[in-house]
């Protein structure tokens, strides 16, 4: 129950964040810049989707990383869809005829072995039942497909503690450091192909995990 409503909580959360962020910032220049950001996320992972596969942008928020993929097939989820086109000017679905976007929490996805290529960026900590959305986000990858994970991680563990205990990150439910989000891979069965260390914090960094099912 607490776990359901702290959800609850950082959802209502995240829109009003969403709206304050974006309040004062252009439409056309803030897209710009959120292209500029995915592609050089893609480049430091030296990772670019197969022309023509399959792929799923989970948690994709308003401005994901579908807005720079080509040539494949996209399917982009998240719960927020209506309340960010209703509420921020910049995410217009029609923007992205090539997107076939879903209005769904992630722990409701019903795929299996569909997807050749996942995204999941920002976003895990966001749910309300990591677990299930871990099950759900591997259950949809195929054999062999990859899963691209970004992930704040706990630098400090007295501080974990107090956090989930605390709304002292209200936005994201889960607080967890990187060997357990390892761990949350591995048992799955998942293999590590990749770390990579995009931004440090003084509480939290930002890791990239490139896994393969």
């Amino acid at each position: 129950m607490f776990s359901k409503l702290r959800w609850k909580i950082a959802q209502a959360a995240e829109i009003r964040w969403w709206q304050s962020y974006l309040r004062k910032q252009e439409p056309i220049i803030y897209l710009g810049k959120k292209r500029e950001y995915w592609n050089r996320v893609l480049r430091q992972a030296a990772f670019i989707p197969k022309p023509g596969s399959k792929v799923l942008d989970a948690g994709c928020g308003p401005a994901g990383i579908f807005m720079v993929l080509k040539n494949v097939e996209i399917d982009a989820l998240d719960p927020l869809l209506d309340a960010y086109e209703a509420n921020l000017p910049h995410f217009n679905r029609s923007d992205y005829p090539q997107v076939n976007f879903i209005h769904a929490a992630l722990e409701n996805l019903e795929a299996e072995n569909t997807y050749d290529t996942i995204f999941c960026l920002n976003a895990i900590n966001h749910v309300a039942n990591i677990e299930l959305a871990m099950d759900r986000l591997i259950c949809a990858l195929k054999p062999g497909g990859q899963l691209l994970l970004s992930i704040d991680t706990h630098n400090y563990e007295v501080l974990k503690k107090i956090f989930r205990l605390l709304p002292g990150d209200i936005l994201h439910p889960h607080q967890y450091d990187l060997d357990e989000y390892r761990n949350m891979l591995q048992s799955r069965e998942c293999a590590i192909q990749q770390e990579l260390f995009l931004k440090k914090g003084q509480i939290f960094n930002y890791h990239l995990l490139v896994a393969f099912k």
